[in-house]
């Protein structure tokens, strides 16, 4: 059984067709998700998703939405979480983080924010799912000030220094699309280079479509689009995984879930383990 660590379910591209995609996923052995809010909007939606499918979520606000965030959504949060800590099918804080590669979201309320959910998940003892754009130093540095049990950092692309600290604080690093492409060096020698116990896979969907729905510009000019990613792609981007490391689908599905398991403890319950 496969879990995908990171995927968006809740997204309106899944509106039409939501229960196709999750009995796709499902019939792929695609057994549980994470589904990470993106902002005060979501937080219903993600939870309300998850107890739906049997699936499990997080809550937070990504550092693409703070523009429309105000600090009242930060107590709303605190609220949400306070709320629902017992919930099972809540396993983190997130999405949270800071992106650096997006032009126009003001930089130091990022920062504001990642802080304040950083100090929202110490205060409840729970790991947080890290949104990683141009920016692992600045991230890593706020872990050193504010410390928290651990969680992912999804769709890891810093170096091989930088993937060791984020370890050594207790945190896996997600892999998905992108490593199915052969130009991503970086990422797959990290893929392939890292411990074991280091990687846990995810597929961003309905975004980070690997090699094989993704369509060049030329394509899309010429009227094709980019295929949505979806969950059930999951064992054919592991498939990708394990060829890099030289393990079966089986082994991958074993690695990978004892180490999603290990990062988002709640999931030990949900999930078996």
């Amino acid at each position: 059984m496969w879990i995908d660590s990171h995927c968006h379910l809740d997204a309106p591209e899944f509106d039409a067709d939501r229960d196709a995609v999750v009995q796709r996923a499902r019939a792929a052995d695609v057994r549980m998700l994470v589904i990470p809010a993106v902002g005060a909007l979501d937080w219903d939606s993600a939870r309300e998703q998850a107890h739906r499918y049997g699936f499990a979520y997080a809550l937070g606000i990504h550092p693409l939405y703070v523009m429309q965030a105000g600090e009242q959504d930060l107590t709303l949060l605190a609220e949400q979480i306070e709320r629902y800590r017992d919930d099972p099918r809540l396993v983190a804080v997130g999405e949270i983080g800071l992106d650096f590669f997006v032009q126009g979201i003001d930089a130091e309320k990022q920062q504001f924010f990642y802080t304040e959910q950083l100090k929202l998940a110490r205060r409840f003892e729970m790991p947080v799912i890290l949104h990683v754009r141009r920016s692992a130093d600045q991230l890593l540095a706020g872990l050193g000030r504010i410390p928290v049990a651990g969680g992912i950092a999804h769709a890891f692309n810093g170096s091989a220094q930088q993937a060791r600290r984020f370890v050594d604080l207790g945190f896996k690093l997600g892999f998905g699309g992108t490593l199915t492409f052969e130009r991503s060096l970086q990422i797959r020698r990290l893929a392939a280079e890292l411990a074991d116990t280091d990687l846990v896979l995810e597929t961003d969907a309905p975004d980070i479509p690997p090699h094989w729905l993704y369509k060049t510009a030329e394509q899309r000019a010429a009227g094709e689009s980019t295929a949505r990613n979806e969950p059930a792609e999951l064992p054919r981007i592991a498939a990708s995984l394990g060829v890099l490391r030289g393990w079966t689908l089986a082994q991958t599905a074993a690695i990978t879930g004892a180490n999603v398991r290990a990062a988002l403890p709640k999931l030990a319950v949900l999930h078996g383990g």
